[in-house]
């Protein structure tokens, strides 16, 4: 008698080996039929290995958003874990960094952006689905000075007194940009004198990629003085900084939006996370991070002044 040997592996489950006998002399060398018992078995494991299989793939959503909302979407995403048992990544960056990176081919399912002009790139590279992208939240800039102000800064005119120590974003992230448009907003008023402009920006000692670095500068007292976001007031940072308002006239509104990237995996996913940020339990975390409403009304336009702006967080 010849013994036959059958291994039959699916999903990297393998079933365990078969052995059944047939006669050496079996006409036309043909398989004989397998034991009942045992082919029932074999379609057991097989059911149970494909439906392993199928369970087997963990879901995972990422998400690229800009640095200043790292308290808020934390908080947002363990929401989402909590709620739908998928796990959120987040990678947290200027929004610049992440436009490059996402046109450089990295991937994620969400991008939220601390500007519309990161967020218009992204489209004109035809890598987001347009029609999922929304304003979702509103901020504006303070300036930040260390808890023992050594500066002795009080107002916006201080900015130009020589020696000042001041660190802000580039140009081309969100948060730099922002703060030149304010510096020249001031030196555009007759009241801050003709060479405002000129010495405030001799002062600047550093330009950082994302707000979180000019934070961490002016906390550590390697600043005088920084252009933040009101919402990185935090309650942790309050203990290490002091916050100056911007008055509205001089203020600018940043607008964030929000969207899902063409490549996403996860596009049902990714739209039931955004409808977490939109809805009134994502609103109230964003407002309790210092982040503005967005009003039902048209959004202002970024550039414009604040007024009605939000109150800063404390």
């Amino acid at each position: 008698m010849i013994a036959y040997r059958i291994k039959v592996s699916i999903y990297d489950y393998t079933v365990p080996d078969i052995t059944y006998n047939m006669i050496s002399d079996n006409p036309g060398g043909r398989i004989p039929m397998i034991n009942k018992h045992v082919f029932v078995a074999l379609i057991a494991v097989l059911v149970l290995a494909s439906s392993a299989g199928l369970a087997e793939e963990p879901k995972e959503l990422t998400v690229f958003a800009a640095a200043s909302l790292t308290g808020a979407f934390g908080e947002i995403g363990q929401t989402y874990e909590n709620e739908t048992g998928i796990n959120v990544v987040i990678n947290f960056d200027g929004s610049q960094a992440l436009r490059t990176q996402i046109e450089n081919g990295a991937y994620a399912d969400v991008f939220a952006s601390a500007n519309k002009k990161q967020m218009n790139a992204v489209k004109s590279s035809e890598l987001m689905n347009n029609s999922s992208i929304v304003i979702f939240t509103k901020n504006k800039l303070s300036l930040i000075i260390p808890k023992d102000n050594p500066a002795k800064i009080s107002n916006l005119s201080d900015l130009a007194k020589p020696g000042l120590k001041i660190v802000m974003g580039t140009k081309d992230v969100p948060v730099g940009d922002y703060a030149l448009q304010i510096i020249s907003k001031l030196g555009n008023d007759s009241s801050y004198g003709p060479d405002y402009k000129t010495k405030v920006l001799a002062n600047v000692i550093s330009q950082e990629t994302n707000v979180n670095y000019v934070v961490t500068k002016v906390a550590l007292g390697e600043a005088d003085v920084g252009f933040a976001y009101v919402s990185d007031v935090t309650e942790e940072m309050a203990a290490k900084v002091d916050k100056i308002d911007i008055p509205d006239e001089y203020n600018i509104i940043a607008e964030y939006p929000v969207g899902i990237l063409l490549a996403s995996k996860n596009p049902t996913e990714s739209q039931e996370f955004i409808n977490l940020v939109m809805s009134d339990e994502g609103k109230a975390i964003l407002e309790k991070y210092g982040f503005a409403p967005v009003e039902s009304e048209t959004v202002k336009s970024e550039g414009t002044s604040t007024a009605p702006a939000a109150k800063a967080a404390a």
